[in-house]
């Protein structure tokens, strides 16, 4: 059993994966989340309920959350009964989620003035799969002797951590990889489409590119779902992406830089998402150039 005890907050599509890797690495855990149900498949695992953040944080040396976006972060720890309430100087807070660069920023100097406690933030790209085989790539933001300290917890986790820099940094660089993420699966949506319509099976295309320049792990994982219209169960979102290339817009509005391809590529996420498919997988990105029947 390892000594340090993890807090996690957020059981979604990552955080039940990666709740589940650090009980298998033998980390004692304790689980809320705001849908209680969602939680309890961890209990099971060998994971504690906590009825409330009070207990979670009372029963835990670090803190991870895993949650949707800046609102409901800033709402998990700021808000009345909230873990700034409870957190103590010893602790430290792991976020694990996709946010606003600076508002993680003025999030972590209001919980170190008010709690002593530190902020990493830690943002992760590899997706379900990732999170399921412990292969995620971590980006974090904060004090180096944080991210070293954490390094041993993360571990299970991930195959790579790299800090970025300072606090926000994790955050900008998730920015960074979900603008060429986003942008590979819309264009690997338009390909497929394209493929078929010439006569070609556009399922062997994964397969024919491997190891080429144009392979990559979305176009292995995804490619073969937009070939086989296989579009469940949703492995990730069209909503996140959609929100992740909206930061994007807005960094490089406040950075003063350029970002037309994917300043297209989030309003061709937003078209797609408006036709009902916000909460479904982004392999249906190739239903936006498939012939209808009627």
């Amino acid at each position: 059993m390892q000594h340090t005890r993890i807090g996690f907050i957020g059981m979604g599509l990552m955080g039940v994966p990666m709740s589940r890797r650090l009980l298998a690495a033998g980390y004692s855990l304790t689980v809320w989340n705001r849908s209680r149900n969602k939680a309890e498949p961890l209990a099971a695992a060998g994971a504690q309920l906590a009825d409330d953040l009070k207990t979670l944080v009372s029963n835990s040396d670090v803190i991870m959350l895993c949650v949707t976006d800046s609102d409901a972060v800033e709402q998990l720890v700021f808000a009345e009964k909230g873990l700034a309430c409870y957190l103590r100087p010893e602790q430290r807070l792991v976020d694990f989620s996709s946010i606003d660069p600076q508002r993680t920023r003025d999030m972590a100097e209001r919980l170190q003035q008010q709690c002593g406690t530190y902020w990493v933030d830690a943002p992760v790209s590899g997706g379900v799969a990732g999170a399921e085989q412990g292969t995620l790539a971590i980006m974090a933001g904060g004090r180096e002797q944080d991210i070293e300290a954490l390094r041993p917890l993360l571990e299970p986790l991930s195959q790579r951590l790299t800090r970025m820099g300072d606090c926000g940094a994790g955050q900008v660089t998730k920015i960074c990889n979900q603008m060429l993420v986003s942008c590979n699966v819309l264009v690997m949506a338009e390909m497929m489409a394209l493929a078929e319509k010439s006569g070609v099976d556009a399922s062997r295309i994964p397969a024919a590119l491997q190891g080429g320049f144009a392979d990559s792990i979305p176009l292995q994982l995804t490619g073969p779902r937009m070939a086989g219209k296989d579009y469940e169960p949703v492995k990730w979102h069209v909503k996140t992406l959609l929100k992740d290339l909206d930061m994007a817009a807005q960094l490089a509005k406040t950075m003063q830089s350029s970002t037309p391809m994917a300043g297209l590529g989030a309003e061709l996420m937003r078209l797609h998402g408006s036709q009902g498919y916000l909460e479904r997988d982004p392999c249906t990105l190739v239903e936006m150039y498939t012939e209808k029947n009627d």
